[in-house]
């Protein structure tokens, strides 16, 4: 990976020399994410050729609010020359490398020990690149899927904590194909530890806590949508949600566009796309009865064809600016140390450094540990509910507080004896 040659500086400039009208005398359809032959780009629009300029501006001025705000506005950043450059500054990683201490730490990466996951890694890899890029030799498709893996790889053995999860190969194939091989590590690293945490600690309910947040969007909005959609557990939201689109998205032009926004956007930016797919569909929701739960999350769990995304992100922006996420009132039980809190503006999590997510990771891992603790003691006691008198529940309190300090590290005694008294008050 790091010791790759960045075959992929350009994205519209490594693609082979077949062109649509080749494709045509083959007898093939066009792929609707042709590219110009390597070395050249697109025909801009004036409308796209300004946008140009204003992005080349910013990302020379290293101005990430400028950046931002264009790569949300019609036609985001236009090409992948101008996104390599613009997504490490949204990210907050702009001004290094990957590796940062040249090849020999970049190879360095290759004698950390096994991750758990790599099994699965390997698994999801050959299962991808299947949409785009288009018009790839199968020998070019394997050099990709090569870079892929040791991208993937490289991040989890630096950072073996982190669980990999699948569609996690798709949100890191997104990133390869602009940033490259040799500048997407660093890339990948900050997206992982900084937006994306909650989907990669030891638990999916962080990940869940995000879906929570649909229901009371969708009431805000449209509360007879809502209601009609209550017997229905948002879960159809996970896979969209859980990889950036990516996973969903087959045009290669879309997601990159969609990347645009969701890098430049506070992460809880991602469930309002979601909720504004959902507005958009009300009619078509109302068509199914609200008791065939598993026909509705059948439908919802499927992107609309064709998705319009300037005005599905426009409509976006809107909802965003109406209802807050401090308006929800699920907003209050999310974790100060979730990405929604601590991504909350965006500025806010390109300032933030590597060790900043470290942090946050290990607040949430214990978070969870005690979460697990409450829950197991709530199962105790009402386990032994009947039997237990007075003294049974003395010995099991000293029991569990002894238990919970070896558990989370923190001091039991208090926390059980506070939680006993909520539970038998």
């Amino acid at each position: 990976m790091d010791e790759k040659t960045n075959a992929c500086e350009n994205h519209t400039g490594d693609i082979g020399p077949v062109g649509v009208a080749e494709r045509r005398e083959r007898g093939k359809p066009p792929a609707r994410c042709e590219k110009p032959p390597a070395g050249q780009e697109r025909t801009l629009s004036d409308e796209e050729a300004h946008k140009v300029r204003l992005v080349e501006e910013a990302c020379q001025a290293r101005d990430r609010a400028a950046l931002a705000q264009l790569a949300v506005s019609k036609h985001g950043l236009v090409l992948d020359r101008l996104r390599k450059i613009a997504w490490p500054l949204l990210l907050g990683c702009g001004d290094s490398g990957c590796s940062g201490g040249g090849k020999e730490r970049g190879l360095a990466w290759r004698a950390l020990p096994r991750h758990d996951d790599e099994d699965q890694v390997k698994l999801d890899v050959n299962r991808s690149f299947i949409y785009y890029p288009s018009d790839r030799s199968p020998k070019e498709i394997e050099r990709r899927k090569a870079e892929l893996s040791d991208l993937i790889v490289a991040v989890l053995r630096r950072y073996p904590f982190l669980c990999y999860f699948q569609g996690y190969h798709d949100i890191c194939q997104v990133l390869l194909l602009v940033l490259g091989a040799e500048d997407s590590c660093l890339a990948v690293s900050h997206l992982s530890l900084l937006r994306i945490r909650d989907f990669m600690l030891p638990s999916l309910s962080p990940a869940l806590s995000h879906l929570r947040l649909l229901p009371p969007i969708l009431s805000a909005v449209n509360p007879e949508l809502c209601n009609h959609l209550s017997q229905t557990q948002p879960f159809f939201a996970l896979a969209a949600t859980l990889t950036l689109y990516a996973h969903d998205i087959q045009e290669y032009g879309d997601i990159a566009r969609l990347f645009d926004v969701l890098l430049a956007r506070e992460t809880v930016f991602s469930v309002y796309l979601f909720a504004v797919i959902v507005l958009r569909r009300k009619e078509e929701l109302f068509d199914i009865p609200p008791d065939e739960p598993e026909m509705l999350h059948s439908v919802l769990s499927k992107l609309p064809k064709p998705l319009d995304l300037e005005s599905l992100i426009s409509e976006t922006i809107s909802l965003f600016a109406l209802h807050p996420p401090e308006s929800i009132s699920e907003w209050r039980s999310i974790s100060a140390s979730s990405v929604l809190k601590t991504s909350r503006y965006p500025a806010q999590c390109a300032d933030q450094t590597l060790e900043d997510g470290i942090g946050y990771y290990k607040k949430q891992v214990t978070e969870l540990r005690r979460a697990e603790v409450r829950k197991n003691v709530v199962t105790a006691m009402w386990r032994y509910r009947r039997p237990a008198g007075a003294a049974g529940i003395a010995i099991l309190g000293v029991v569990l507080a002894w238990w919970i300090r070896r558990n989370t590290g923190v001091g039991g005694g208090i926390m059980t004896g506070a939680f006993f008294r909520r539970i038998w008050q």
